[in-house]
């Protein structure tokens, strides 16, 4: 069953998402073993998970991932199966949580009850998910179980302080302890009722954005044994089908007599997976591992990350710059100093954001609301395409406000 609806897993360093991923799925989304040595997220993870809900047993005890009732042995019914994007938490990777959030369709804001709230990346992601337009949102208040009761209580006032007067200010706080398993029916009952699955264009050409691109071969592997590279990521509309030509762009770099110019790559399905389960069609909502015919050299060690496929000739232009509205933050997130954000000015650098893409922009020119960007690497975007605007403070990129592509340049 493909999943139907992508939910980010979003928060400060350290509060447990994976282990709360681990808790609903059953997947340790960790899985780079500079992830396992460090013990945190680096790359985006990835864990699909059957929602289902026992026909006798009350509310919210009824919620289950299994298949039979652990409660009363009752063969459990399916409600929705979903899509999990696990970012990571630490400052220096908001440019990845960025680009798994082009993906979500609601999120888990995961906020550790053994510290004070919010912490510099709470805050980062909550503001992330405003710039998105994520609004369905549901809170999951984590490790209850290393405090005392009074000070969970104090936490979740701190909680409902923090979330006032923004995108998440009506939603649930669910206390919960991934590491032992407490509350989890409650986690899964919240995300049913908070977190719907949208409506989904299936006629209109598909449009995929990749967030992650894979040499699936093991070293040693016999030449005749072979298989092409695989990309991963979400389609946003439409259907792909095995045995699809598809485009991706921007493609790949090509220098030749002083000048660069980037190059569509075309390919053709060989195998659609949802989870482990191998598909013929591909549609909208969770995660999807599209395996090609590209060389897989082209796709190895996350190399096709921010492009966008789709069938040839249907997707966005490529583009070398534009010009974006702007809509800045008062202040800087994400540090303790918490600095004004003065206006852009022409010559400054930006990460900009777009769809699952990091980029570097050059502001050729900056007026009240506009700013006028010439981009170190191209992207292949839309009119209207949210942008998400980090600015170098110190030593990090950090967020200081969205955009929206308004012409092409």
């Amino acid at each position: 069953m493909q999943p139907v609806v992508n939910i980010g897993i979003v928060g400060h360093v350290d509060h447990g998402k994976t282990t709360l991923v681990k808790a609903l799925a059953g997947v340790w989304t960790d899985r780079h073993s500079e992830e396992i040595k460090r013990g945190i997220s680096i790359r985006l993870g990835y864990a699909d998970i059957v929602l289902r809900k026992c026909p006798n047993c009350p509310e919210p005890e009824a919620y289950t991932t299994k298949d039979v009732c652990e409660k009363c042995g009752t063969k459990s019914e399916v409600l929705r199966s979903i899509s999990f994007v696990d970012s990571p938490g630490h400052e220096t990777l908001m440019a990845t949580m960025l680009s798994g959030a082009a993906l979500m369709d609601g999120a888990l804001l995961v906020i550790a009850a053994n510290e004070p709230c919010p912490q510099p990346q709470t805050k980062e992601h909550l503001m992330a998910l405003n710039i998105i337009g994520i609004k369905s949102i549901v809170i999951i208040q984590n490790k209850i179980d290393l405090v005392p009761r009074d000070k969970v209580i104090e936490n979740y006032n701190q909680i409902k302080a923090f979330v006032k007067g923004t995108v998440a200010e009506d939603a649930p706080i669910i206390p919960v302890s991934a590491q032992q398993n407490t509350n989890i029916d409650l986690a899964i009952e919240a995300i049913e009722k908070y977190i719907p699955t949208p409506d989904r264009d299936l006629d209109k050409p598909p449009v995929m954005y990749v967030a992650r691109s894979f040499d699936v071969n093991r070293p040693g592997t016999a030449p005749d044994k072979l298989v092409g590279g695989v990309i991963g990521g979400s389609l946003s509309c439409g259907r792909l089908h095995v045995g699809d030509e598809i485009e991706l762009r921007p493609g790949r770099k090509v220098e030749s007599g002083g000048t660069t110019k980037w190059v569509p790559i075309r390919t053709t399905i060989t195998r659609i997976l949802a989870g482990s389960e191998e598909m013929e069609e591909a549609r909208p909502g969770g995660l999807i591992g599209v395996g090609t015919l590209l060389d897989p050299f082209l796709t190895k060690s996350d190399a096709l990350v921010g492009q966008v496929a789709g069938l040839p000739g249907s997707i966005p232009p490529t583009i070398e710059g534009f010009i974006m509205e702007t809509k800045l933050l008062p202040r800087v997130v994400g540090v303790s100093d918490e600095s004004k954000v003065d206006p852009i000015r022409s010559n400054e650098l930006l990460m900009l954001n777009v769809g699952t893409a990091t980029t570097i922009g050059v502001v050729t020119s900056a007026r009240a609301a506009d700013a006028e960007v010439k981009l170190k690497r191209p992207v292949c975007a839309g009119k209207d395409a949210p942008i998400a605007i980090s600015r170098r403070v110190g030593a990090r990129w950090r967020l200081i406000g969205s955009g929206i592509l308004k012409e092409f340049k």
